[in-house]
């Protein structure tokens, strides 16, 4: 996480010291425009007596200059047009202040950051994970930029050294025809008289010795010029290979990782604006130095000199233009993936973005994306280089889509806003595999030139896995095909392979992962949920964590093979916890209101300790998507025998009649939320406002629940059924839309 997004979060005396960092000198707005630049640079300085340094702290205050001015530029609409004066303003300010003293400049901005980070690391803990993270994330960070700093230096080293390699060929050219005018001249002799001969021939042998010999060294100088300059764009390009395999096979790739884990509820994988201005830079450099390649050529089909260059050159420009095209074709990404689950004749949406696409003018001649369905075998063919021309799967409509470029962000997208899967043509299944197993994906595809149509790329990009289904009956399940490829699927892998079974801590931690997401809550699950779970989810009686960390589950086990003694999966029914609690307990959950993964002999257990009217909420094992109460009290048959009741699982349904809340307020009996908290003191702030009055001789009814008398409606596990309860409710409705008459009230006790 970058530093000044953890600073802003900063509260009390530390956001003061951080405030207090910023002023006339170097202003807090500069630092939040330009944070991820800021913080992407070396601001070190070894000696302070080395001019060297003075020229690094100039180039470091130059550019930052620039940065400002381009951000300026950038603004547009009425608070962009002040914002714009403002940021020109402190550039102009920033250059008076330091443009004799650099070194100042730099001073200042490390002191700035180093406080940051103390004061970040302090706040959050220093022995925690997010400071060592941050540490090596800056760490990183320095490190690329210091390879960038290395490759501008070479760069520029061989573009003085083939303008010197110019110089002294353009004199060697012109000492050359100098050589042929002698050799003219003396030719020319032949016709003089014998007399004007001899008298002329001496001085001009004697001139074309000269000039042959300085030409015969000069040769060798310039096939060593031009030697050297090839090893130097073998050194660079070594550099930048290595620089791009960094960015575009660890960076990039850890970014499409965070975006696949993000599907599952992890966090979001973040902009893309400091993988861009990477491969930018990339760009830049590459194209530099393949000019420089192209120039070095053009001097040799010039003057051609015998020798190894002409090999050399080959070489150096065939290594350029694979590492351009590597570039290319990899930084053409899916910015926001298709939904993941794609329900045909549904509207869905999507973002391509080409991150060198601004830096290679492309945007010059806009190309075109198609995006198509293809299935997970074409997917492998496609990836094998096989024949899979006009190979689709289905049929998406509006699946044509321009890239734009936008100037204010120098970012050139696809936006496909209006996609809808028309039809789909589904393979042959194997097994026992059902059509919410099958996957397929979205493939966008485009061709455009570069360079004036010097190298034409022909670019395309997979989406992540996308499961079809025709009806919302099939959503839950083609959630856990997704949610299974998100967790588990290895970089690199063969389209759509993963692993049929995995470790109970790698699905906890992906079930924790995507129960917070749905929920939208930090409280996750505890470690006794998640061994609850395992009991469910291995038929074990352990409640010991160590012993399910070594056992695996199985897909079959996860969502093909229902529960010992149900009708559903693991996953059904915990997607049904979700989704209940998603929709109407999600308040009562971030409360620590709701134990939920406990069973009936578990909640039996933990409320016979308790006093009378105790109670506790949690998840039913017997249906999916039900939450049931439990609670202590008398036994009516037994006089002086306390006992567990459970009421017949609440489900949408119900909550949708009235609400938890509302409910525990209607019975009475129920006195203390597990271990021992008044229910009013939970629940009161969601309880439903009495009624208002009567309205033209109305009064508006409501339902309330009660618990019958005795026991005709009690299982044998001491279950309530209040369907019968819930019909004298509606009975009563019926009642109260009656015109009002005395004393009537419209409450039912």
């Amino acid at each position: 996480m970058a530093v000044w997004i953890q600073a802003q979060q900063l509260q009390g005396d530390a956001l003061h010291q951080m405030q207090s960092l910023y002023g006339q000198h170097f202003p807090i707005e500069v630092r939040h425009y330009l944070s991820q630049w800021i913080e992407g640079q070396l601001w070190y300085v070894k000696n302070l007596e080395n001019p060297q340094e003075e020229i690094k702290a100039k180039r470091l205050l130059d550019s930052l200059i620039q940065e400002l001015q381009k951000k300026a530029e950038h603004q547009v609409g009425e608070d962009g047009f002040l914002l714009k004066i403002k940021l020109g303003h402190y550039a102009s300010q920033l250059k008076s202040t330091y443009d004799r003293c650099p070194l100042e400049l730099v001073r200042c901005i490390k002191h700035i950051l180093y406080t940051e980070q103390r004061l970040v690391r302090e706040a959050t803990n220093s022995s925690s994970p997010v400071g060592s993270l941050m540490d090596s994330m800056s760490q990183k960070y320095h490190q690329i930029n210091q390879a960038f700093e290395e490759l501008r230096v070479l760069t520029q080293d061989t573009e003085n050294d083939l303008r010197k390699l110019q110089h002294n060929q353009e004199y060697f050219i012109i000492q050359y025809q100098e050589s042929l005018r002698i050799q003219a001249q003396l030719s020319s002799l032949a016709t003089l008289p014998p007399a004007d001969r001899q008298l002329r021939e001496p001085s001009l042998l004697s001139k074309r010795a000269t000039v042959e010999a300085w030409l015969t060294r000069e040769a060798n100088t310039l096939q060593k010029y031009r030697l050297g300059l090839a090893e130097k764009h073998q050194k660079t390009l070594a550099l930048l290979r290595k620089q791009q395999t960094v960015i575009l096979d660890d960076e990039l790739i850890q970014w499409k990782r965070r975006q696949q884990l993000a599907g599952n509820g992890g966090p979001p994988e973040g902009g893309l604006d400091i993988l861009q201005s990477w491969c930018e830079k990339l760009a830049e450099t590459i194209w530099q130095n393949r000019q420089q390649i192209r120039r070095a050529e053009h001097l040799r089909q010039q003057l051609p000199i015998p020798g190894p260059i002409e090999e050399m050159l080959t070489e150096l420009n065939s290594t350029i233009t694979d590492i351009i095209s590597t570039l290319v074709t990899s930084t053409f990404i899916i910015e926001k993936q298709p939904p993941q689950v794609l329900k045909t004749q549904t509207k869905f949406a999507a973002t391509v973005r080409l991150l060198v696409g601004g830096k290679l003018n492309v945007h010059m001649n806009p190309p075109q994306v198609k995006a198509t369905i293809i299935s997970e075998q074409q997917a492998k063919a496609l990836l094998k280089n096989e024949n899979t021309r006009n190979d689709i799967s289905g049929e998406i409509l509006n699946n044509n889509c321009v890239m734009e470029y936008h100037q204010t962000t120098g970012t050139l997208s696809a936006h496909f806003r209006n996609m809808s899967l028309k039809r789909i043509r589904r393979s042959d299944r194997r097994g026992a595999e059902s059509v919410t197993e099958e996957k397929f994906t979205i493939l966008f595809e485009s061709q455009f030139s570069v360079g004036g149509n010097e190298l034409v790329f022909q670019v395309k990009t997979l989406s992540l896995p996308v499961v079809v289904i025709v009806h919302g009956s099939q959503d839950n399940n083609a959630t856990a095909t997704v949610l299974w490829d998100n967790a588990f699927a290895e970089p690199g892998r063969v389209p759509f392979i993963v692993p049929d079974k995995v470790l109970w801590p790698q699905l906890c931690e992906a079930l924790n992962m995507k129960y917070k997401a749905e929920v939208q809550s930090n409280r996750g699950l505890s470690e006794g949920n998640l061994v609850f779970l395992a009991q469910k989810a291995f038929s074990s009686s352990s409640v010991n964590p160590e012993d399910y960390r070594n056992m695996t589950m199985t897909w079959s086990q996860f969502n093909r093979e229902s529960l010992p003694g149900r009708n559903f999966t693991f996953w059904q029914w915990f997607d049904g916890v979700m989704e209940l609690t998603k929709k109407h307990l999600k308040p009562h959950w971030n409360d620590g209101a709701i134990l939920g993964f406990v069973n009936k002999q578990q909640a039996q257990d933990m409320l016979m300790s308790k006093p009378n009217g105790t109670f506790l909420l949690r998840f039913s094992d017997s249906e999916i998507g039900g939450i049931t109460i439990a609670w202590v009290a008398e036994n009516p048959n037994k006089a002086g025998e306390r006992m567990v009741w459970n009421l017949m699982p609440y489900t949408t349904k119900d909550f949708s009649i009235r609400s938890l809340a509302d409910r525990i307020s209607d019975l009475n009996h129920l006195l203390f939320l597990y271990p021992d908290r008044p229910k009013d003191e939970v629940f009161s702030k969601y309880y439903t406002p009495p009624l208002s009055k009567a309205v033209d001789g109305y009064v508006k009814p409501q339902i309330k629940q009660v618990v019958p008398e005795g026991d005709p409606m009690l299982d044998a596990d001491g279950d309530f059924d209040l369907d019968d309860t819930m019909d004298v409710a509606r009975h009563v409705e019926e009642l109260l839309r009656r015109p009002m008459e005395g004393q009537w009230s419209g409450q039912q006790s």
